[in-house]
């Protein structure tokens, strides 16, 4: 196995025991990155230099000083503020601009031990325009998904064992599935987005790409996110576990892919010994694809006023619109929505905590032909607005053979619950894989 084909578990072992140089890793990564960037193009901004000079600063840390990410290579979504990089959210207003200070995620990964590669590309403002040049690096022809476009990418080329992401709609876990890797949306909130460029406070939430749980488990720790109960492995089996089949009321745009998925997915727990109970959400809950749209336009009039005044003719028709109201939204529908969503949060923490989680679809199908569309979000817009913790599962394929994951769901803030399920469903749907 190449150092770049490690996962950041992996890496950190060799780091502890000698067997493999910070500086070594980072070069056998970049080598990666020059032999596949002209195919895949998931970067936004990296500079080698830059990167070893940081590989030699870390391999000089003494292993007693070390924090717990020491070493370990991130890709860096380009809507996060990073004070030697360039942060410019695919937007040419931003072009080349290089903010003073360090996001506060940065920070954190950085006091970690982090080794930051680089900036990868997203879609315009990390909205739901097209595409930016990134491509799937399971087919150069399609796309890897966005918003987190280049974070998905590069972790799953192996360019980078972790991948930070944003999530308003389904930015972390379509693009997850899309490039067929782990892939997590935590709690909202849980995560600070201090130094983010934010689409909507209600909905913006800072996930991770990676190419194991153990790895998500890892971030998890860095950015101190804890349950009320502790969890561990041992508190866990699919044995006797039991699950919530849910495909809500966008379930008739779902494709064959993903309807296989499911149903393999299904049937692969009930095989281990797991209870799976297909259930349908409450009425109510039907007005939640309609509720989410309602929010992205509405908290897009104040986020991209600054742009549109100083530069509306840099700006796309898509956000232009948000600004303008194009869609006619009324502050008494954006009440209901904002209120409505909020009086279902309860419910789904009470429905999702009869089950150990909730199985659910990740995405419509198989990354689309094509960059100028980043796939749609519509599985994943209504977990984004009841602020729950998703997990994409990897495991599965389309009929072109192309990565399909499946999405386990939990209450809010039993995030690392969710990763010790996830863990073991994972292990079963590799298996298969």
């Amino acid at each position: 196995m190449e150092p770049y084909q490690l996962t950041a578990t992996e890496a950190l072992a060799k780091f502890k025991d000698g067997t493999l140089t910070i500086e070594g890793y980072a070069r056998s990564l970049l080598a990666r990155i020059e032999k596949r960037d002209a195919a895949v193009q998931a970067w936004a901004y990296l500079d080698p230099e830059y990167v070893i000079r940081q590989a030699k600063q870390l391999d000089a840390v003494p292993l007693e000083e070390r924090g717990p990410l020491h070493g370990v290579a991130v890709a860096v979504k380009d809507i996060i503020y990073t004070k030697d990089m360039p942060t410019q959210h695919n937007s040419p207003i931003y072009e080349g601009d290089e903010p003073k200070v360090d996001a506060a995620a940065i920070i954190t990964l950085r006091h970690a031990g982090a080794l930051l590669l680089g900036k990868t590309t997203t879609t315009e403002f990390a909205s739901t325009t097209a595409g930016p040049k990134t491509r799937n690096p399971h087919d150069p022809g399609r796309t890897p998904g966005g918003s987190s476009s280049g974070s998905a990418a590069a972790v799953g080329d192996s360019q980078a064992p972790i991948g930070l992401g944003t999530q308003t709609g389904g930015s972390t876990i379509r693009p997850g599935s899309f490039n067929g890797v782990y892939a997590f949306k935590p709690t909202w909130n849980s995560i600070s987005r201090e130094g983010l460029k934010i689409y909507s406070l209600i909905l913006d939430t800072i996930g991770f790409f990676a190419r194991s749980v153990e790895d998500l488990q890892l971030l998890s720790d860095v950015f101190s996110l804890e349950d009320d109960a502790p969890a561990t492995s041992d508190d866990f089996s699919v044995q006797g576990a039991k699950f919530a089949l849910i495909k809500t009321v966008v379930w008739p745009q779902a494709g064959p892919g993903t309807i296989v998925a499911l149903e393999a997915g299904a049937k692969l727990l009930r095989d281990q010994g797991a209870e799976v109970d297909e259930i349908e959400l409450p009425p109510e809950f039907d007005n939640l694809p309609e509720w989410h749209r309602i929010v992205l336009h509405s908290d897009g009039r104040p986020t991209f006023l600054p742009e549109y005044r100083v530069a509306k003719d840099k700006l796309s028709p898509f956000l232009a619109d948000h600004v303008e109201n194009g869609h006619k939204i009324t502050r008494a529908a954006q009440l209901e929505a904002f209120d409505g969503i909020a009086a279902l949060r309860p419910k789904i923490d009470e429905i999702a905590g009869r089950y150990d989680a909730i199985l659910t679809p990740s995405v419509v199908d198989e990354a689309p032909v094509g960059t100028e569309s980043t796939g749609s979000p519509v599985f994943n817009s209504m977990w984004t607005a009841l602020h729950t913790p998703v997990v994409n599962i990897p495991g599965f394929k389309g009929k072109n053979g192309l990565p399909v994951g499946l999405s386990l769901v939990a209450p809010r803030y039993h995030d690392r619950r969710l990763l010790v399920v996830s863990k073991a469903v994972g292990a079963i749907f590799e298996a298969r894989r």
